[in-house]
């Protein structure tokens, strides 16, 4: 069915790069989640006045808020899709990443309304009244809430949403909801005890969950949390497949949306080709990246001299040091400098976050084993972050 409505209402389904089929996906998204949660409320609302069950009811009202969360995303991704302008010269796709916060946020209030029903009710519990035509409305919405998680999974899937993430989980907390119900509405054949209210409570904790989770998760990608290791991966093949750049550091990359990406690197390059030559290099390496991964880049060139041997021997040495430290570093942009009585080994050195060692110890520590070494050799060391 999920593909059926894809190919039915969607143009170029597979081209996701594109803010407009993108904006397609978003819309057969809310058109068909406004459609089933409509329906849905209308069954449940009836049902649960009839049984007097506050699950359901609450269960209703949860549906009614999904159909808000559904418009919500339609005008998230349509304005997801506009095109850069003067403001806002990245484009506008960050805006799913609003639209997710909103929808996460409503299933924190739901939650939390949820909770509170659900406690009054275990304070002062009221007979339900068990009914096979509410219990077949229940059993209906959850084959349809289920289908809804499904169809939502794999769209988000198909184009990486959060959003749509976001109300997959959403729809899979319906059916556990409605699941719940449907314990406590058979209970009530059995015992007065409120075992309605204690449903709820455990649904409405289960749901705030996961409404803090996707809150979490959202606020990091706002606040700027690496790229996924795949793309990075791909830019490091895409760059080092040129057989005249020798190899790759300092990458960056920032992210303005789904499909709006903007990143740097430093390559290193022979010492001994022209400038004309370097800097064609790196011109059709990021003509390359933005065609394949429709990435910008600004790409830096650094000179390496890959043919003097005392240049190689000192970077070796200096690679083993740090090895020895067993704290993951990595060197790069290594060059010696000869003075009067003395060489200066000028590199920069990438220090992994969990590393707990200050850079002064660092330096101090790399001086101290070349000073046993070979006292003529002295350090001058940058120190880098890994941001990808």
């Amino acid at each position: 069915m999920t593909d059926f409505l894809v190919k039915k209402f969607i143009k170029n389904p597979d081209n996701i790069e594109d803010s407009k089929v993108r904006q397609s996906y978003g819309s057969l998204s809310s058109g068909v989640g406004l459609v089933c949660n409509i329906l849905l409320f209308l069954i449940k609302y009836i049902m649960g006045t009839l049984s007097g069950s506050i699950s359901i009811v609450s269960d209703a009202f949860n549906n009614l808020s999904d159909s808000g969360g559904c418009i919500v995303t339609f005008l998230g991704y349509k304005m997801a899709s506009k095109p850069a302008d003067k403001d806002h010269p990245f484009g506008h796709g960050r805006v799913e990443y609003l639209t997710s916060l909103i929808l996460s946020a409503i299933i924190v209030i739901v939650g939390f309304e949820l909770f509170k029903s659900s406690a009054g009710k275990i304070m002062n519990p009221e007979p339900v009244k068990f009914s096979i035509i509410v219990l077949a409305s229940l059993i209906i919405s959850i084959c349809v809430k289920l289908w809804m998680s499904v169809f939502n999974m794999k769209l988000g899937k198909k184009i990486n949403s959060g959003v749509m993430t976001a109300t997959a989980e959403d729809s899979r907390n319906d059916v556990i909801a409605t699941s719940a119900t449907v314990i406590a509405l058979i209970s009530s054949l059995f015992t007065d005890f409120p075992i309605d209210g204690i449903m709820g409570v455990i649904v409405s904790l289960f749901i705030l969950k996961t409404g803090f989770d996707i809150i979490r998760d959202t606020v990091d990608d706002l606040i700027g949390k690496p790229v996924q290791p795949e793309i990075i991966e791909k830019i490091k093949n895409s760059i080092i497949s040129d057989s005249d750049i020798i190899d790759i550091h300092d990458l960056v990359i920032h992210n303005y949306g789904v499909t709006k990406m903007i990143g740097s690197c430093h390559i290193e390059i022979r010492s001994d080709m022209s400038f004309q030559d370097v800097h064609e290099i790196a011109d059709r390496t990021e003509r390359r990246i933005y065609s394949e991964l429709n990435i910008m880049m600004t790409i830096h060139t650094d000179p390496v001299d890959i043919d003097d041997e005392q240049t190689k021997k000192y970077k070796a040495v200096v690679k083993d040091i740090i090895s020895s430290m067993n704290q993951g570093f990595s060197i790069h942009d290594f060059r010696m400098v000869s003075c009067e009585n003395h060489k200066n080994l000028i590199f920069d050195i990438t220090v992994p976050y969990e590393c707990k060692i200050s850079n002064d110890k660092i330096q101090h520590f790399i001086d101290k084993k070349l000073e046993e070494y070979d006292g003529k050799y002295y350090t001058i060391i940058t120190f880098d972050r890994e941001y990808c």
